[in-house]
């Protein structure tokens, strides 16, 4: 990359950089390529998703030192598919002159899920009732203090259900700390809602913002497993939720799209549940849904390009394909109202993200 490389918008015909080499990589590199840019992707993995759909791989360590020059002599603009790349990365990256969107301080909050809640509550966006703890001893007292039940989750780490145990007793907490890998654990008071919808928000370069409508979400066993968007919400709600998506957005000055779950409460009040700093599962309804999906808006927004429009023209029903339910494909390309997305990924462990399917609903 040259130091005489003009400035932002990138431009058709140069290449965007992507550290991981997943599903979410995958889906950015090629809705990066329909806007005309090649890809390059540093991944572990040099038959990853992503990589078999980009122009350029790079296979190595996410904070390797080498692999990172090599990044950056292909792509002056770099995103991420996931918020546990090592902070180092980030860094390097910068140091060789490297545009990397969203930045490090989303990074910062969003791989502490204590540092996550403290910056929501003080954003004005509420959470629940949290404390941390770093001992079993600690943890104990938490629990006590808090009353059980209470969730512990590791703060660092941890994905779809992983990371985390419900405390029924608060005597249990130390023997759960420890069953968690004995490191510093946050511990969360339940959350009475009624349902869990989340907001997928966008604000590119010159501050400007752009909304998804909000989408109702239902999990098994920790992991999503159907969205249905548009969700059918109160416009005292919805006003809420875009309130709260531009207090993080400007709160953390923002580049890029970002995924905030929410508890809807009885009473109307929305608490935050944690925010992921990239493009979301429960955002891939707006591949089929909305003329600018999720993943084009991302790459717009992190190339310096105008954010796009967020207007849904169907109401979507999303289903994630768990390990062996991806050998429903065939069945699935028949009929006329579903869309099928698989990620190419060689094995259909069980509980693995193998895909998803987007069926149309009228609006």
């Amino acid at each position: 990359m040259s130091a005489l490389s003009p400035p932002l918008p990138l431009r058709p015909g140069e290449t965007l950089g992507i550290l991981g080499g997943g599903q979410l990589g995958r889906m950015l590199a090629l809705a990066a390529g329909r806007l005309g840019f090649d890809v390059a992707v540093l991944e572990r993995d040099a038959d990853s998703p992503a990589g078999r759909v980009a122009a350029h791989v790079i296979v190595g360590a996410y904070d390797d030192p080498e692999a990172l020059k090599a990044l950056a002599a292909r792509a002056r603009v770099v995103t991420y598919e996931f918020e546990n790349v090592p902070a180092q990365a980030v860094q390097t990256l910068q140091q060789l002159g490297v545009e990397v969107a969203p930045g490090p301080e989303a990074l910062a909050v969003a791989q502490d899920r204590i540092t996550e809640k403290q910056f929501l509550n003080a954003a004005g966006a509420p959470t629940v009732a949290f404390r941390g703890a770093d001992t079993p001893d600690e943890a104990v007292a938490a629990a006590e203090a808090m009353g059980a039940p209470v969730l512990m989750k590791t703060r660092r780490e941890g994905y779809d259900g992983k990371g985390q145990r419900w405390i029924e007793h608060a005597r249990d907490a130390a023997e759960v700390f420890r069953a968690l890998g004995g490191r510093p654990v946050i511990l969360e008071a339940p959350a009475d809602f009624t349902r869990e919808l989340s907001i997928i928000a966008a604000r590119g370069r010159d501050g400007a913002t752009a909304i998804y409508p909000l989408a109702e979400n239902h999990h098994e066993g920790g992991i999503l497993r159907r969205t249905l968007a548009p969700a059918i919400v109160s416009t005292a709600l919805a006003e809420q939720a875009e309130r709260i998506a531009v207090r993080v957005l400007e709160g953390l000055g923002y580049v890029g799209v970002i995924g905030i779950e929410l508890f809807e409460l009885a009473d109307g009040r929305l608490l935050v549940n944690e925010i992921a700093p990239r493009v979301h599962n429960s955002g891939h309804w707006t591949q089929d849904g909305c003329s600018v999906d999720q993943f084009e808006q991302q790459v717009r927004a992190v190339c310096g390009w105008p954010l796009g429009p967020t207007m849904p023209h169907a109401r979507i029903e999303m289903l994630n394909l768990l390990g062996d339910e991806v050998d429903q494909w065939a069945r699935l390309a028949h009929d006329p109202d579903s869309r099928l997305h698989l990620y190419g990924k060689r094995v259909a462990q069980s509980g693995r993200k193998m895909g998803h399917v987007n069926k149309l609903r009228p609006l």
